[in-house]
């Protein structure tokens, strides 16, 4: 059994090392808190008129006036708490004289010896408890007995590992629920496959693994290649075999791939098959999928490879706090730094961003690269490289992807940022990459989307419902990096097989170009080719469904393809760009939309005739004239309350140049909006949206011209219907049973609780 001075552990790991082990000896659960605004509370116990509250102080390398320091200041807020029961837990040696000296500076009214513990105390309690201690890694796998025993077992096939290195590890990282995830895999099938993306911590949670097992007196074969593992296995011992990065670069050469994988098959076997081994592998997800896709041994089901495999890299916010919090007090960050990422709760962005990865946390806590800036431009400078994610996904998708898996990523770019359908992905990525891979001289086959989709997902791609995203938003910022190359995306215009997509391109491109005028023009003359088929790529996706089908968007609205077209012409000065939108002026697909298109036709037609604004479209009124009559047949359809309120706004605005047939007939829907007013609101439940509605019809009564009377009689129609809705929900209440307060007692990790975490580091005790 070890005996521990605690040293090695940071402030946080103490306070909850030293809940665990008082709430399992007082059999309750104290709630964490952290120091800061609530007084002090590192713990707290309430249950009924039961209150108790319980404090840790990590002082194993301070003086016993240091801690007597700290508890006189912090004597007055421990009062004002009020609590019938108050501990004291510390990692600084303790005495019985000294254990009286504290008792003074609090109060015999507030502390008691029996509620002071300290070091021996807390060691004899693991011995009681060796659950907690197991569970506590960072805990006994800093001991020197521990750490011995790990450099001992590795010493023939991990030369260069040090108690240093191992030590330092350790204090950054921060335990999380792959650890328990991982183990159980392992427990069960004796094969652990960890896979994710570039600087999640795969290596690290793979060793914490294998010196778990050290712990329990395994040896650990740490090896670089499946010969090393075939000539060390060994069924009478007990063995933990680590392999990181596993398949390297072999993936992306099925040759070599080849000549592996059946040793790799073997030898899974071979450890699945023995009662005293363990395997521990790791691999970039992305290579990992190209191995699956591109060997017919670990594809194989009889091997069932998926049930080995553990994906890591989503973090809580408690966790990735957590990471932070190490690498500051390890890597020994200047206060001052700290004070600046506390300042203004800077921390927080940190901690919440996007593109957080502990490799970036690393990186911007090196004591070395803090001497490259000052304390009061940290944070920028932290949240800058964050909001750079180039040094993260560049070798991963230079190095290691192949190219039909590059451009499955290029044609998602270009997608929704919400997401796309799988189908939808596939027709743009078909196009794509046939047109690239001819281009560049590269093969391509029919079964490329698949396998790259299968590849990829897990790494650089997530899928949800069958709608594809990038797995993390700063892929699509490398991306953008990596795309700002028009000699790259000059190819992509013309394999173009949706409306969205093109447009999403196009204001990327424009980007681009925006230095270079005949870059621009090269660019929009491009898009000839997706010009034509606009006139027949549809706007809306019809879904059948269980009660008949329902509608989705299928591509951009009319108006937005017309608006293209148009900018098209004036920047190529091509008279084909005008012609199409002249064509789908006359003849919309489906019809002019009210939602979609109602408001921007309004503005378009105004401006087609205004003369300032499509000098060089030479059919500018005739489109306008086409237009307008498509609008009139909108109009002359069912048009919504929302889209009549929008359009009338719109008309308000630009409806200078429409003509007065066509504002007659939107009269013509005013008026029919307040005759219709009692079968309209009937259907409505929300007293907010019918307030919406009551606002709405002050505005189109006073345009249609109405008098004040005819506006209130509607008004009271509305009112009425929503007094029936207040008294259903009266009813409602009425006979409904109250369901009481739901007692939630999973922690939560709020901003109060973040900051008070780093808050304790600028203690200059």
């Amino acid at each position: 059994m070890n005996t521990y001075d605690f040293r090695n552990l940071s402030h946080a790991d103490f306070e909850d090392l030293a809940r665990d082990l008082i709430g399992k000896e007082m059999g309750v659960r104290f709630e964490a808190f952290s120091e800061g605004p609530d007084g002090g509370m590192d713990g707290r116990h309430s249950k009924g008129a039961d209150l108790i509250v319980l404090q840790a102080k990590h002082y194993a390398g301070s003086t016993f006036s240091t801690l007597k320091n700290r508890m006189n200041r912090e004597k007055e807020a421990l009062h004002k708490l009020n609590t019938p029961r108050y501990i004291l837990v510390t990692s600084h040696p303790l005495t019985p004289l000294k254990k009286k000296k504290l008792i003074e500076v609090c109060g015999s009214e507030l502390l008691c010896e029996h509620d002071i513990w300290g070091p021996k105390d807390l060691n004899a309690l693991l011995r009681k408890f060796p659950d907690i201690e197991k569970s506590h890694v960072k805990l006994w796998l800093s001991s020197s007995s521990v750490l011995e025993r790990i450099i001992h077992s590795a010493s023939h096939t991990f030369n260069n590992i040090t108690i240093g290195e191992i030590e330092a590890k350790l204090r950054v990282y921060a335990p999380n629920p792959s650890l328990d995830a991982g183990q159980k895999i392992l427990e069960k099938n004796h094969v652990l496959i960890i896979s994710g993306s570039p600087g999640v911590g795969k290596t690290t949670l793979a060793e914490m693994l294998a010196f778990a097992y050290i712990y329990e007196d395994w040896e650990l074969k740490s090896i670089r290649c499946l010969d090393d593992g075939f000539s060390s296995i060994d069924d009478a011992k007990s063995q933990i075999f680590l392999f990181d990065d596993f398949l390297g670069r072999v993936a992306l050469d099925r040759r070599a791939l080849s000549q592996k994988d059946s040793d790799l098959y073997k030898f899974l076997n071979r450890i699945r098959k023995s009662a005293n081994a363990r395997f521990i592998l790791t691999t970039r997800a992305y290579i990992f999928e190209e191995a699956r896709r591109s060997s017919e041994y670990l594809a194989s089901p009889a091997l069932d490879i998926s049930k080995y495999t553990l994906d890591v890299g989503l973090y809580t916010r408690l966790v990735k706090a957590r990471i932070l919090y190490n690498h500051l007090v390890v890597s020994q960050v200047p206060r001052e730094y700290i004070s600046s990422l506390l300042k203004n709760g800077l921390i927080k962005n940190v901690v919440d961003h996007k593109n957080y990865n502990p490799r970036i946390i690393e990186w911007m806590t090196d004591e070395v690269r803090l001497g490259e800036i000052t304390p009061e431009d940290y944070p920028e400078y932290f949240l800058d490289v964050l909001n750079n994610p180039q040094r993260l996904w560049d070798t991963a998708f230079r190095d290691h992807l192949t190219k039909r898996c590059q451009h499955l990523l290029l044609a998602l770019f270009f997608c929704s940022e919400f997401g796309v359908k799988i189908e939808d992905l596939a027709a743009v990525y078909n196009s794509l990459h046939a047109r690239l891979c001819v281009k560049y001289g590269e093969s391509y086959g029919p079964k490329d989307f698949e396998e790259s989709l299968k590849i990829l997902e897990g790494s650089f791609l997530t899928i949800l419902n069958k709608n594809v995203y990038f797995i993390n938003p700063s892929v699509k910022d490398y991306l953008s990096e990596y795309l700002n190359d028009f000699s790259l995306i000059y190819e992509f215009p013309r394999c173009s097989v949706r409306s969205d997509w093109s447009k999403s391109l196009w204001l990327f491109g424009k980007e681009v170009t925006k230095k270079d005028v005949n870059q621009l023009l090269e660019f929009a003359v491009s898009f000839r080719e997706v010009a034509k088929i606009f006139l027949e790529l549809p706007v809306w996706k019809r879904n059948e469904t269980s009660y008949g089908y329902s509608l989705s968007i299928a591509g951009l609205s009319n108006m937005d393809r017309i608006l293209l077209l148009l900018e098209w012409g004036e920047i190529s000065k091509y008279q084909e760009f005008s012609a199409h939108a002249l064509s789908l002026s006359r003849n919309p697909i489906d019809g002019l939309d009210p939602w979609r298109d109602g408001d921007e036709t309004v503005e378009l037609i105004y401006k087609l005739r205004d003369g300032g604004y499509f000098e060089s479209i030479s059919d500018a009124y005739e489109i306008a004239d086409a237009l307008e009559c498509s609008f009139k047949v909108m109009l002359e359809n069912s048009i919504a309350s929302d889209d009549l309120e929008r359009i009338s706004d719109a008309i308000d605005y630009w409806g200078v140049h429409l003509n007065d047939d066509v504002k007659d007939v939107f009269l013509e829907i005013i008026q029919r909006e307040f005759d219709d007013v009692s079968e309209i609101v009937s259907d409505i439940d929300s007293e907010s949206t019918l307030q919406d509605h009551i606002n709405m019809l002050k505005k189109l009564g006073e345009r249609k011209g109405l008098s004040e009377s005819d506006i209130e009689r509607a008004i009271e129609i509305v009112d009425s219907r929503i007094c029936e809705i207040q008294e259903e929900e009266e009813e409602l209440e009425t006979h409904t049973p109250g369901l009481g307060s739901r007692n939630d007692s999973s922690d939560q990790f709020d901003d109060v609780a973040l900051l008070n975490l780093f808050t304790p580091l600028l203690d200059v005790d």
